[in-house]
């Protein structure tokens, strides 16, 4: 198999590792997708590519790749399987992040820096809580001596059969004050818990269970970062600019496969205007959405998340949905039929598109955030 190796090589090293893997993903989707089964052995197999710690800082043992290049991996994964695709997101945004703040904010380096070590060292697989949280926050936080106990149960946490900590959060009251707490929990921990949850339409071997919490301490000095919930923080703005290119170039690779297959099918029928109208709008869609998410990666290599990467990222997360799951669904209309048969794979794309529309900022909030920032209106609570 071919390895990733330093980042004194160039991106085609990681591109060349993501077209292996996928290879050997492509003919496992299906069995998993029909089965909800998780995508366990492909992890195994992105650990010896070295694709886990891909975003650790090369100084700190890991590849040191690019937001850009992530997203190219990413994207490809996703074509052959989204299931892969979306679960490795969930877990390189969560390392993307600290190793972003290792390399742009030196106060924070001795923060960051341990986990960074121990994720190349160890290949830990991070799990989000994130999208389900997000700016709220959900759970509690009772305080104990030396800390809090924390009781949540955690949805939608991607790649949970496989992941070694849970970067989650809590909320703790007082005095009618609720802040959110954010910490690391151990899934090793006999307080924690996989609920088997996930029996989903798309995206099935994600293995996105539900993560019960039930009377986890967490030690005061384990805790990096608490603010005001329900309110925008600069965490947050980082958090948003630098996720969101990657959790949606798999969606692009998704409609990138299912262009593919439709062109397949297509080119082995007679020609007609109809069919070269509908490849055309499917092109157009594609591309769109391809202009939009490059736009999103841009705002990231900013390197200065604010209010105005977010309405950025988050007007290009928006275009990147729309125009994914129109382009499968054209290539579902082009491929005729034959789409509806599970044995050519574009239902299944069908299906894993529809998660496009379930992270923040759905398409409402999206708007009224970015009609509020046009118009000069105050965004903290728009989320």
């Amino acid at each position: 198999m071919a390895q990733v190796m330093d980042r004194s090589k160039t991106a085609i090293d990681f591109n060349a590792t993501a077209k292996t893997l996928a290879e050997s993903f492509a003919g496992k989707a299906q069995e998993h997708d029909n089965n909800d089964k998780f995508v366990a052995e492909n992890y195994a197999e992105l650990k010896s590519a070295g694709l886990i710690c891909a975003a650790v800082p090369a100084e700190l043992g890991g590849q040191g790749a690019s937001v850009r290049t992530l997203c190219e991996v990413l994207s490809i994964i996703s074509a052959a399987c989204g299931s892969t695709g979306l679960a490795l997101a969930m877990h390189t945004h969560q390392v993307a992040i600290p190793a972003w703040r290792w390399h742009h904010q030196e106060p924070a380096r001795p923060m960051v820096e341990p986990l960074l070590r121990r994720i190349a060292a160890e290949k830990l697989v991070l799990l989000s809580s994130g999208g389900s949280d997000w700016i709220g926050g959900s759970g509690k936080a009772d305080r104990v001596d030396g800390g809090y106990k924390i009781t949540a149960r955690k949805v939608f946490s991607s790649g949970a059969p496989a992941g070694d900590i849970l970067m989650t959060s809590a909320i703790f009251e007082e005095n009618g004050e609720k802040t959110v707490l954010h910490f690391g929990a151990p899934m090793a921990a006999p307080e924690v818990t996989v609920l088997d949850t996930w029996h989903t339409m798309g995206m099935r071997g994600t293995g996105s269970h539900d993560v019960q919490i039930d009377g986890l301490f967490i030690a005061d000095d384990k805790i990096p970062l608490q603010r005001k919930a329900g309110e925008w923080h600069p965490a947050f703005q980082m958090i948003a600019t630098i996720a969101f290119p990657l959790i949606y170039a798999v969606y692009l690779g998704v409609a990138q496969s299912a262009r593919d297959i439709a062109i397949d099918i297509a080119g082995m029928k007679p020609i007609s205007h109809r069919a070269q109208a509908i490849a055309g709008r499917m092109e157009n869609a594609l591309v769109a959405a391809r202009l939009a998410h490059n736009f999103m990666i841009e705002a990231a290599e900013r390197n200065a998340p604010s209010a105005n990467t977010v309405n950025d990222v988050m007007i290009g997360r928006r275009l990147v949905e729309e125009n994914t799951i129109r382009t499968v669904e054209l290539a579902m209309e082009l491929a005729g039929g034959a789409s509806f048969y599970r044995r050519t794979e574009l239902e299944r794309r069908f299906r894993d598109i529809q998660a496009a529309r379930y992270h923040p900022l759905q398409k409402e909030v999206q708007a009224e955030y970015a009609g509020a920032m046009a118009l000069g209106h105050p965004i903290a609570e728009i989320y």
